[in-house]
């Protein structure tokens, strides 16, 4: 039997103070082989999002049946940290995307970041992604990781975006440092996928209204998204945990169809770990300090759209060689590469 009324049903508005959320995932199961590093590296890139946060963001961290050792480690870090306030265990490894979904259709912050649990977080990186929404409201996806071959993927809003409203040039790459440790960090021979050109020039998106700059395009492995891109790309859950391209169904996709920009920073704000930890990674952990400015964007809304059909059939294009070559030198590439 109910007795009396429930108070909250008084209250028909939720308010929301913050309006970054970070959502980590995380999937440890043992200490042995591919995993004998992860927990080691899951602690620095924890620790590392704490110190380089403001105040109006929130940490869910989703754990995916991981080891006890590192489920305590989590509910501990939950109890002594107020930005940690979500935490969920689950008795099986539902995905990353599962997860992601989980926590970004529960939660209402306009800024959602998505992360693996092998990001090294830099000072910067979220005041970095925050002012390219600001410069560039109609982004939908910002990394603070940039990446110069990643100009031509899922991008035709962008190139529709640079013929149209903005400008698009090559400008040098601030931190090739970055660069190389991102693609070592993905196999011994990652750096076999980059040419010297990757290393000194990247395509970048100017808005000059806004005097604002960002790189063509990013991965995901750490990215900043409007929630729009949850809430509008799609309606149902992944029955695939990472292969088989799920990322590029429940994130790149959505981002795209929804006529959102694709950028990244121009520095390089965070690192891909991997799965085995280095030296550097405790020397870059050791420059990192609280983060204290507590500086505060207003964060403006831009609707979906859809995606740009022009924007679509220049990328297209853009991929022929004799094409791409004579529109990259116009855009100020140094050299003669082709096959940038």
């Amino acid at each position: 039997m109910r007795i009396g009324s429930n108070p909250e049903k008084t209250a028909k508005v939720i308010t929301v103070e913050n309006y970054h959320r970070v959502v980590i995932p995380v999937y440890i199961p043992n200490f042995e082989g591919y995993f004998k590093d992860a927990f080691d590296i899951f602690k620095l890139c924890l620790e590392s999002l704490l110190l380089t946060i403001h105040s109006k963001t929130r940490i869910t961290i989703y754990n995916n049946n991981c080891h006890v050792d590192v489920k305590n480690y989590i509910d501990k870090k939950f109890n002594e940290s107020n930005y940690i306030d979500q935490v969920f265990h689950s008795k099986e490894n539902l995905g990353k995307i599962n997860a992601i979904l989980a926590a970004s259709k529960g939660n209402l912050e306009p800024l959602i970041t998505i992360t693996d649990a092998d990001v090294l977080f830099k000072n910067g990186w979220q005041e970095s992604c925050e002012e390219v929404f600001v410069g560039f409201p109609e982004a939908g996806m910002v990394s603070p990781v940039p990446n110069p071959k990643f100009f031509n993927a899922f991008n035709a809003n962008n190139w529709f975006y640079g013929i149209t409203k903005g400008k698009l040039r090559f400008e040098k790459v601030q931190d090739p440092d970055g660069v190389i440790k991102f693609y070592k960090s993905l196999s011994e021979s990652g750096t076999a996928h980059i040419q010297a050109i990757h290393l000194e020039q990247f395509l970048v998106l100017e808005n000059s209204k806004q005097n604002c700059k960002a790189v063509m395009g990013c991965g995901h492995f750490v990215a900043t998204m409007r929630r729009e891109v949850f809430d509008y790309g799609t309606h149902k859950p992944a029955f695939i945990k990472i292969v088989g391209g799920v990322e590029i169904e429940f994130i790149d996709m959505p981002n795209e169809n929804l006529g959102y920009l694709r950028l990244a920073t121009q520095g390089n704000y965070a690192f891909h770990m991997g799965n085995s930890l280095e030296d550097w990674m405790f020397d870059e952990f050791k420059k990192l300090h609280k983060y204290d400015k507590n500086r505060f964007f207003d964060i403006p809304y831009y609707p979906p759209s859809r995606i740009s059909i022009i924007g679509k059939y220049i990328s297209k294009i853009v991929r022929r060689p004799l094409v791409k070559k004579a529109l990259f030198k116009m855009m100020g590439l140094s050299r003669d590469y082709i096959k940038y």
